[in-house]
């Protein structure tokens, strides 16, 4: 899957209001997130890194102990295991982000919404 139609992937909703579609490779997860206008991702922590850019939108965004309001083009790395929180604020948001290693979540989410598509039960 060297090309993506990110249009063509079905998007999970992991938590209200937000959407992501997440292709993914042996080694690397790319995330594509869209948020509704006052979504938000709670505070929450994870052993992966994380980096991403802000395409769309305005976003209220928390990395360990800092907070600030980031505009498109804004670009930004989560460490391992750093908690951290997102907020659309005025209106709705887009965020790609890039996970490293996977996140095993995220592909399992993935996999169980393909095999729905296919027709196969999700426990085959």
């Amino acid at each position: 899957m060297p090309f993506i139609d990110i249009d063509s992937m079905p998007a999970q909703e992991v938590v209200p209001g937000c959407r992501l579609r997440t292709p993914y490779g042996e080694n690397l997860m790319l995330s594509y997130l869209e948020m509704d206008a006052g979504a938000e991702i709670p505070l929450h922590d994870h052993p992966h890194e994380q980096g991403g850019i802000l395409l769309a939108g305005k976003l209220e965004l928390t990395i360990g102990e800092e907070t600030r309001v980031v505009q498109p083009g804004a670009m930004f790395l989560i460490p391992p295991n750093v908690p951290h929180r997102a907020v659309a604020i005025d209106g709705p948001v887009r965020v790609m982000d890039v996970f490293t290693p996977i996140r095993e979540d995220y592909a399992e989410l993935m996999a169980s919404d393909n095999a729905r598509e296919d027709g196969e039960s999700v426990d085959d």
